[in-house]
């Protein structure tokens, strides 16, 4: 998802960007809570409200950091994570509650284990540039992810079908833009340098 981008700038640790990134993560135990009450279609809509909720504060976070000078080392560090723990958890709870298969969790879950794992290997060589795939990436995943987190069962059966499918193609666009970002990543490695730049997985 959108990582706070652009240069490092003096500005403190303790900012309005940040304090929305930290909001994010403090939203996601609630997320949980909601998602995980049994039989409630009410609280499953709760849960799907908060989802979007930390989804917005995710393009607004970065889109302060940039345009108030606010990036700092803090807001890299905690806005990645925030948003491997939001979808993460989403995931991993729907896949607990027996609604969505494992092996969709552990293929998207996988990538961005593999892809962090590269980046904090390259980033000591060079600074990887941002990625359009990834915006694509993070967009299907939240389409994809919100419409699982509808009650389905209690709505018409065309709606699975379109969570099935939105699901579907949020999983290829995770591994094809992975595999391109692990390449990519690779290149830069054996260049030992890359286009000064956010990046974005």
């Amino acid at each position: 998802m959108n990582v706070h981008e652009t240069r490092d700038s003096s500005a403190p640790w303790w900012n309005i960007a940040n304090v929305i990134t930290m909001a994010r993560i403090a939203m996601v135990p609630f997320f949980l809570a909601a998602l995980l009450i049994p039989d409630g279609v009410v609280w499953r809509l709760v849960a799907l409200v908060i989802f979007l909720v930390a989804a917005i504060t995710d393009r607004l976070d970065g889109y302060l950091a940039r345009s108030r000078g606010l990036v700092t080392n803090l807001g890299k560090i905690l806005d990645p994570i925030a948003d491997k723990v939001l979808t993460g958890g989403a995931l991993v709870a729907l896949s607990w509650l027996g609604e969505l298969p494992w092996w969709v969790t552990v293929v998207i879950l996988g990538r961005e284990f593999a892809i962090t794992m590269m980046r904090f290997i390259v980033i000591r060589i060079a600074v990887l540039p941002a990625s359009r795939g990834g915006k694509l990436k993070t967009v299907t995943q939240i389409v994809a992810i919100s419409l699982w987190l509808l009650p389905l069962t209690s709505l018409p059966g065309f709606v699975t079908v379109v969570a099935w499918i939105a699901m579907g193609g949020a999983v290829v666009v995770t591994v094809v833009t992975g595999v391109e970002y692990l390449v990519h990543g690779v290149r830069v490695a054996r260049n030992g340098r890359g286009p000064e730049g956010g990046d974005r997985s």
